[in-house]
């Protein structure tokens, strides 16, 4: 086995999975067992207005996503899965849950078009008084 930069960035992409994996299954977790929304469809930190709504989807991706990375860990470890094969596998299931979540946070904090609504209209002229 030479040692060079494929050979290195093959084993950050491998060990990465460990951590990946558990952080996903962990959130998956808190939202099912634990009930707690506060990771929920996060858009600059800030948690939608009903974020129960939400919760499910965002455990849904999280648990697959999950388990597809357990799948391809215990894919290269056991059954010597190719490099194309897992690294690919794993490439397509982070990038998808990255954009899934993102996708859904967009979905969680719908944007207001048209003009402001009244009371915060009068909030902002009545501070200037």
């Amino acid at each position: 086995m030479v040692l060079d930069v494929s050979t290195v960035l093959t084993w950050i992409l491998f060990v990465a999975l460990f951590p990946i994996a558990f952080f996903w299954l962990r959130r998956a977790w808190r939202i099912v067992f634990k009930r707690d929304f506060s990771e929920v469809a996060l858009k600059r930190g800030m948690p939608p207005a009903n974020p129960a709504k939400f919760a499910p989807f965002t455990a849904v991706i999280n648990f697959v996503c999950g388990i597809i990375i357990v799948m391809v860990i215990y894919g290269v470890l056991v059954l010597q899965l190719e490099y194309e094969t897992w690294s690919s596998t794993a490439g397509v299931t982070i990038w998808s849950k990255f954009l899934l979540d993102f996708m859904l946070s967009r979905h969680a904090h719908p944007i207001a078009w048209g003009r402001k609504k009244k009371a915060a209209d009068e909030s902002a002229s009545g501070s200037g008084k």
